[in-house]
């Protein structure tokens, strides 16, 4: 696995909440063909990727991913759970955040724990240089917007307060001008929905 050296001020936050109804079950358990969870996967990558800290959100099957992951009681990693999961993305968002606040980060980099083929080389490059203070950036494949965001603390507040529902923040980064960092030469940035979508991930 390959990826970038540290970076202290950078905390990687792993949204993983959701119930998923058509992969048949929460896609935090789900399991790659080589027999990964989702989870763990997500969670190596970030830190692989740069984050010396990482956040993950967790709702529907949070107790069994407390049980089955191998990286949730690693130093470094917080578990916030986010008890109104159902009601979209931006619950896990509110939660996530706001615990990644606590550790007095630069910036969050947030990412989705169904992006199979997202490698923390994608992790690196949309980190960059800092300072990360001020820096608002996210992945880009092929023109198409995707994750992970990297948000420096000045905009997290404002973040929030854009959220909605299920839309996430992608509103918001649009209308502050999101930097967008080419990655489709790295990794597609699709998410799995269904078991055949992640039975053919690599």
């Amino acid at each position: 696995m390959t990826g970038g050296e540290a970076r202290p001020g950078v905390v990687g936050l792993v949204l993983a909440a959701g119930s998923g109804r058509r992969m048949g079950g929460p896609k935090a358990l789900a399991r790659t063909p080589s027999g990964e969870l989702l989870l763990d996967r997500a969670v190596r990558t970030v830190r692989a990727g740069g984050c010396a800290q990482v956040v993950v959100a967790l709702g529907a099957g949070a107790d069994e991913a407390r049980a089955q992951a191998q990286t949730l009681a690693q130093p470094g990693t917080t578990v916030v759970d986010v008890p109104d999961y159902g009601t979209g993305m931006a619950a896990s968002l509110r939660s996530g955040l706001g615990a990644a606040e606590g550790l007095d980060p630069d910036a969050v980099l947030i990412t989705l724990v169904d992006l199979p083929d997202v490698i923390p080389d994608v992790v690196t490059r949309v980190i960059g240089e800092g300072p990360h203070d001020d820096v608002l950036r996210r992945a880009v494949y092929d023109g198409r917007p995707g994750h992970p965001v990297l948000l420096g603390r000045m905009h997290v507040t404002p973040f929030v307060e854009g959220l909605s529902g299920d839309e996430g923040g992608r509103r918001s980064l649009a209308g502050a001008g999101c930097e967008g960092v080419p990655c489709a030469d790295l990794a597609t940035g699709q998410d799995v929905d269904t078991p055949e979508e992640l039975g053919r991930a690599r």
